[in-house]
């Protein structure tokens, strides 16, 4: 440090055009790394443009047919007329905000190729519209929140499961949304496993079981944290559920964020969970046991 302010540094009005070479290129490179680094946040601040790329944390389609919509990404089982995977950004920032009315404006897919499910398919089935991306995820704008009642967004389950353990599930990572900050986010119907049965006139496959996958890489606690929940009524405890994300790739076949970070810390973040780094509302479950599941 002192050779910076000895005699034999000229000071030119505290210019650079007198400093050392060096110098100048690392001060130019902090400069053009800082707002490179104001552009990339920028950036991810602005929702993905339909007919876009996927977006970078998206897993691996197996199927082939993916839909990119403003602020959730997908891709598509056209044999079973439901979404393998929906993936998204879960925020902070946009929770906080000013909640915007429910659309409720079911329709099909106009973006999926082959076409998606339509709402009569579920009429007088006995099964919900379950949704994949939650509503109340997107209820920051009348735009978001009426994407996800998009029918490649939705999926059959048993009214109780829908009212009962998966929204306690949804709810629960909100919290999480708004005590980490930010969440990555994938879930989907496990379309591996035989379907309970077809509904409708596109037979949609009713799926035995649902998966959500969660992902905080918000420092300083990186975590992930994933869930596998039969289509039926639970009395269990949420935690009762909780899986690795590998337990989740192995049961689904789909390689979960391949491209967000590294592979050493992939595997690592992966593979275990600690539950301590994830904490449980018990008054919500004991809400779901008293209430919600004798609705």
């Amino acid at each position: 440090m002192a050779k910076l302010h000895s005699r034999h540094v000229p000071h030119r009005g505290g210019g650079l055009r007198g400093r050392p070479t060096a110098m100048r290129l690392v001060v130019w490179a902090v400069i053009a790394l800082f707002f490179f680094g104001l552009y990339w946040f920028a950036r991810r601040q602005q929702p993905v443009e339909d007919g876009e790329a996927l977006p970078y944390y998206a897993p691996v389609s197996t199927t082939g047919i993916t839909v990119v919509h403003r602020y959730f990404a997908l891709s598509y089982n056209e044999d079973q007329e439901v979404a393998e995977w929906v993936c998204y950004e879960l925020e902070r920032d946009r929770l906080r905000k000013k909640r915007v009315r429910r659309t409720d404006d079911y329709r099909p897919d106009p973006a999926v190729p082959t076409g998606s499910a339509t709402p009569d398919d579920y009429r007088r089935s006995g099964w919900d519209r379950g949704h994949l991306v939650p509503a109340a995820d997107m209820a920051f704008n009348r735009t978001a929140m009426s994407e996800t009642f998009l029918m490649s967004n939705i999926a059959p389950q048993a009214h109780h499961f829908n009212a009962g353990i998966w929204r306690e599930l949804e709810e629960q990572v909100r919290d999480w949304a708004r005590r980490f900050r930010h969440l990555y986010v994938v879930v989907g119907p496990v379309t591996t496993l035989p379907p309970i049965k077809r509904i409708g006139a596109n037979e949609v496959a009713v799926p035995q079981a649902f998966y959500k996958v969660v992902l905080d890489l918000s420092e300083p606690e990186l975590k992930a944290i994933a869930f596998i929940i039969p289509n039926e009524p639970s009395d269990q405890p949420l935690v009762q559920y909780a899986v690795t994300v590998d337990s989740v790739e192995r049961l689904t076949g789909i390689n979960f964020f391949p491209e967000l970070m590294e592979e050493a810390l992939e595997d690592s973040l992966e593979a275990v969970i600690d539950l301590d780094q994830w904490p449980f509302d018990d008054r919500r479950y004991r809400k779901r046991i008293e209430v919600w599941n004798n609705r």
